[in-house]
């Protein structure tokens, strides 16, 4: 396992450096494995990163992150969604993109906040660690997939695969508006071609797997990311943030 462990860091680390040019680059932050191993390897490639984070008040993400970064010793900066202005800015979203499907908008509202904190502080280019989830079984659906085997979870991988891909040019038609750039070298075909083939229990175990991204994991701990963040179960964005439950509270008024 740790010559895959060393090929998946070797991988990374291209991803980063085909996608990434500006020195200055922000990071969507919630302090899980994800963010943390994509943070901690682009500050180890020299990037100037900044870490950010959005969420209401009292939120998991705000206070997560802040634990995380303080760790990772990394500049760290937050902004607490306004409860009064939201509603009008889920619903001018939820124009510009054109589509009712809730993760999307969900995800669109969130990169909208991470746009604006990233352009108030000078900051063009906001990677992202999608990608991971998707081609290392991070959702509970996988788990349900691998029951019926694994050409059940492949199926299902390309499906989040396509649907990530589309929902983050819609993230990028919301985050234009203020002139950021969000990339995600971890969705590049590059890294796609390499991670899918990577062998199932790396990945997922079984349908009773609630931990998952096995090997991402291991990694994240290798390179020196928190235990408390590489062994900790995920947690959607919208809901770590509390976007989802004031979004739902919006839809039912």
């Amino acid at each position: 396992m740790e010559s895959l462990v060393t090929k998946l860091h070797e991988q990374i680390i291209l991803a980063i450096k085909n996608t990434v040019t500006p020195k200055k680059i922000g990071l969507a932050f919630s302090g899980g494995v994800d963010s943390s191993l994509l943070a901690k390897i682009c500050s180890d490639l020299g990037f100037e990163v900044t870490l950010l984070t959005v969420g209401f008040e009292g939120s998991h993400d705000i206070e997560f992150s802040k634990k995380i970064s303080a760790l990772m010793k990394l500049k760290h900066l937050t902004s607490r969604i306004p409860e009064k202005s939201f509603p009008l800015v889920a619903k001018e979203i939820r124009l510009q993109i054109g589509t009712d499907n809730l993760s999307w908008n969900e995800n669109c509202i969130a990169f909208h906040y991470v746009s604006e904190l990233a352009k108030k502080n000078g900051i063009d280019v906001v990677l992202t660690s999608n990608g991971i989830d998707e081609l290392f079984c991070g959702y509970n659906a996988y788990r349900e997939a691998i029951e019926s085997g694994e050409k059940a979870v492949m199926d299902l991988m390309e499906s989040k695969l396509e649907n990530e891909i589309r929902m983050m040019r819609a993230v990028n038609h919301v985050s234009s508006k203020f002139g950021v750039k969000i990339l995600q070298p971890l969705l590049s075909d590059e890294f796609i071609g390499f991670a899918k083939p990577i062998p199932m229990q790396e990945k997922i175990k079984d349908k009773d797997d609630l931990v998952r991204k096995h090997i991402i994991r291991h990694l994240a701990l290798s390179v020196g990311v928190p235990p408390e963040s590489a062994l900790k179960r995920k947690k959607a964005l919208q809901y770590g943030s509390l976007i989802h439950k004031n979004l739902m509270k919006i839809r039912k008024t």
